[in-house]
């Protein structure tokens, strides 16, 4: 069994060597430069480490201490692994990096949802087996009363982070119904059983709304936006019932993009607002940085040039804090990259569609090539900013790339958006580089 006090990273501490805990954190920042993260590494930090208060590190430090210590694994650097760190220390892990291939099979890759739960505890293996064998009756397959524990959660956990790992590289098309599945079990889960300790109770509701809002982006991207509309909701009353404000926070975040995406722009602003009052007891910069540009896209939708300056304006501050230990776990994909997008988007719905293309590039060169999904909404972005400016050639040159992605990116919405670029475009048809990327367009739509 694993002590439940923490014990001393004396590794670590001996890789520090002659060097303080200040001037060790900066080498780690140092580092982290060097391989393109973002860690906010300090002297508090670095003794919590040798401490042993941070019994495994999240994703991100994980690949820094990787890169400054070549040859090693976490094992030879003090650390626990993964798997044994319970409690919140496991939640607040970020993603596994997606792999660096653009050319796997997102249908082959989508079954990894599956094997997630069906390897993950008895009762979830059979209630996921039912569902996917297309019978009603899983919920008979429950004893009552169940105690749900470890192995339960962990399969929770681990489907959010297999969803959001997939959703990064292949877009939300082929993967909604089948995250359905283990959505449903993880909700069975909460109806019918009862957890051994309050922490477990509370990390399965956490695991659940998280879950939910995962099922609901890939809803939303995919475009079954009263079902996104459904999954945001129940997991705003999840956390409600579970008095839990970082997930709180989150579904509000969704519900304001959800509802800019639809029309609602005073919705989106009131749900951004709610959202920002939720997480201002977590202590994240970045947190309060992505809700202030959720209330930006509305007032933007608003035709409110004013207030979207200002709650972009509010957001840039905040951002500049840097990242901290508090931010979510599912903020991995909120980098420079993502806020320079977020604010064309406000400019694009303002019409200052020049403002906007130079804000859209800026993404694209920023975006780290890993995210495809993102890669290929943002060229979107550029390529509508562009034709809308007036300057054809450089929207069908961006139209070209985003089709280079298109083959390994399903998302029913970057496809909308790109087929609004093309309407804009068809004017210029005239001109042989839209002709050759219309004609393009064309073939890749009619297969």
């Amino acid at each position: 069994m694993v002590s439940t006090g923490a014990v001393p990273n004396l590794a670590f501490r001996r890789l520090r060597g002659q060097r303080s805990a200040g001037e060790f954190a900066a080498a780690v920042r140092r580092s982290a430069r060097e391989i393109g993260e973002q860690v906010a590494c300090d002297a508090r930090y670095i003794g919590r480490v040798e401490s042993g208060e941070i019994r495994c590190p999240n994703y991100a430090y994980e690949r820094v201490f990787l890169h400054m210590f070549p040859g090693t694994t976490l094992a030879d650097l003090g650390f626990s692994p993964r798997e044994s760190v319970r409690g919140r220390a496991a939640r607040s892990t970020a993603f596994p990096p997606p792999p660096p291939t653009l050319h796997s099979n997102p249908d082959e890759e989508s079954d990894v949802l599956r094997r997630v739960f069906m390897t993950s505890g008895t009762t979830l293996a059979a209630t996921l087996g039912l569902s996917l064998g297309g019978t009603s009756a899983a919920a008979a397959t429950l004893p009552h009363p169940r105690r749900v524990g470890e192995k339960e959660v962990s399969a929770v956990e681990k489907a959010v982070r297999q969803i959001r790992l997939l959703d990064d590289r292949h877009g939300g098309d082929g993967l909604y119904r089948k995250a359905s599945r283990p959505l449903r079990a993880a909700y069975e889960l909460l109806d019918s059983g009862s957890a051994a300790r309050r922490s477990t109770a509370d990390r399965l509701h956490a695991g659940a709304g998280e879950l939910a809002i995962s099922v609901g982006w890939l809803a939303h991207d995919s475009g079954r936006l009263e079902d996104a509309r459904s999954h945001y909701a129940e997991a705003l009353a999840t956390a409600r019932v579970s008095g839990d404000p970082a997930l709180e926070a989150h579904a509000f975040c969704n519900t304001s993009f959800l509802a800019r995406d639809t029309g609602r722009h005073r919705e989106a602003v009131r749900a951004a607002e709610a959202g920002q009052r939720a997480a201002q007891p977590l202590g994240s910069p970045r947190l309060q940085a992505l809700l202030a540009l959720r209330e930006a896209g509305g007032r933007a939708g608003l035709g409110d040039r004013t207030g979207c300056e200002r709650a972009i304006g509010r957001a840039l501050t905040a951002f500049g804090r840097g990242p901290s230990d508090s931010d979510p776990e599912w903020m991995s994909f909120f980098r420079e990259a993502e806020l320079e997008m977020l604010e064309a988007q406000c400019w694009s719905a303002l019409g200052d569609w020049p403002r906007a293309a130079r804000h859209a590039r800026r993404a694209t060169r920023l975006q780290d090539p890993h995210f495809t999904r993102n890669l290929a909404l943002y060229r979107t972005e550029l390529a509508w900013d562009l034709a809308r400016a007036g300057r054809a050639e450089e929207a069908a040159a961006t139209g070209h790339e985003v089709l280079d992605l298109l083959d390994h990116v399903q998302s029913t919405r970057i496809r909308g958006m790109l087929a609004a670029a093309v309407e804009t475009l068809k004017p210029q048809r005239a001109t042989a580089e839209v002709r050759e990327f219309l004609d393009r367009y064309a073939a890749t739509a009619s297969v």
